[in-house]
């Protein structure tokens, strides 16, 4: 006579889940190869450029912008949950989803873009694009600031957090006022915000189970 003995099945975590699929849809997003304006550009620059790319265009937004603006906001409240200091909690709930709504507010503006056939339209969604990513980076500074400030992260990732504040705060003021040359920070702070969202949503994800 057997006895079957029941294995518990691992808990997976919503914040480690989302978290890990933030930086994964990224990684496709930036995959898609799609066109690439620069502040620089004339609204007809831009409608040229997107010509036969306005697909790859709005699949990009939708894993660079739209998907993961559910991570983000994710992440954020669960880490305004898990820690114990009350100001920490109030500056990752507050900049994590107003981060998160601008987000999904230039994923829709990208699907705009996308479709437009005017000159002015395409040069207007665009600046407002950009600008509205010059004000999610600084709110990703603050919820980088929150992160460190929860005393729930290794310290390894404190610093990473650290390191994002500074370059992302660098590179939104590139994008708030269309500085292309502070703008390509985001070449810096992209990666870290990567390993910051993911690390953060891991560890909330560890300290679920």
């Amino acid at each position: 006579m057997s006895t079957a003995v029941a294995v518990p099945r691992p808990r997976t975590s919503l914040p480690a889940v989302l978290g890990i699929a933030y930086s994964a849809s990224w990684i496709a997003g930036l995959s898609v190869g799609a066109p690439a304006p620069v502040f620089a550009d004339s609204g007809s620059d831009i409608i040229r450029e997107l010509s036969g790319h306005t697909g790859a265009f709005a699949v990009q937004f939708l894993l660079t912008e739209g998907l993961p603006a559910i991570g983000l906001a994710v992440v954020s409240l669960a880490l305004a949950r898990a820690t114990r200091s009350p100001l920490a909690a109030r500056i990752a709930a507050v900049t994590g989803v107003a981060a998160a709504l601008i987000s999904f507010t230039q994923f829709l503006l990208g699907l705009t873009l996308a479709r437009t056939g005017s000159p002015d339209s395409a040069h207007l969604l665009f600046e407002l694009v950009s600008r509205f990513d010059g004000v999610k980076m600084f709110l990703l500074a603050g919820l980088a600031v929150a992160a460190v400030l929860s005393g729930l992260l290794p310290r390894w990732l404190n610093f990473t957090a650290i390191a994002l504040a500074v370059t992302i705060i660098a590179s939104g003021v590139g994008y708030l006022f269309l500085i292309q040359g502070l703008a390509t920070l985001a070449y810096v702070s992209g990666p870290l915000l990567l390993i910051v969202i993911t690390g953060t949503g891991v560890v909330l994800g560890r300290k679920d189970r």
